[in-house]
């Protein structure tokens, strides 16, 4: 039976330390789905398409990552589409105390499906999207923040 698990995340925009979890997934997984979230309530820095775009273009050689744009509840998603596993990353201990309450409540609510947690690599603990959105903000280049190859201004 192929291990796929499911990524999701806002991904506004997606930084080194997301590549960094993705990459440490494939190790366990034999696909990953990066789940871009479509949340209507929230105006990003870019479109869902935009984001799923640049995710794309990240793993473009890669053929074991696929991207997608979803709504509704991630539990909902992975039973739809067979996926058993949800890749977390984790930064820091904030980031901790939210996932395993995520986890708590989806093992209540979805008991088929095991989340993954990994820990970011200490070279990118400190970068986070929001840290990227307001360095754009303030006409900031965040290339030195982003994967390899990537020009933030091609997606906004």
């Amino acid at each position: 039976m192929e291990r796929i698990a499911l990524f999701p995340g806002s991904f506004d925009p997606f930084t080194l330390g997301h590549k960094a979890i993705v990459d440490q997934g494939l190790r366990f997984f034999d696909r990953i789905v990066v789940g871009v979230g479509d949340n209507n309530e929230k105006r990003g820095m870019m479109t869902d398409t935009n984001r799923a775009r640049l995710i794309r273009d990240i793993y473009a050689d890669e053929p074991r990552v696929e991207v997608c744009v979803y709504g509704g509840l991630t539990g909902d998603y992975c039973r739809k589409h067979g996926i058993l596993f949800l890749l977390r990353g984790m930064r820091n201990t904030v980031d901790y105390e939210y996932e395993r309450s995520m986890m708590l409540i989806n093992q209540k609510l979805y008991p088929e499906i095991t989340t993954v947690l990994l820990f970011t690599p200490p070279e990118f603990v400190a970068i986070s999207s929001s840290m990227i959105r307001e360095l754009v903000s303030y006409g900031g280049d965040p290339t030195p923040l982003m994967p390899q190859n990537i020009d933030i201004k091609n997606y906004l």
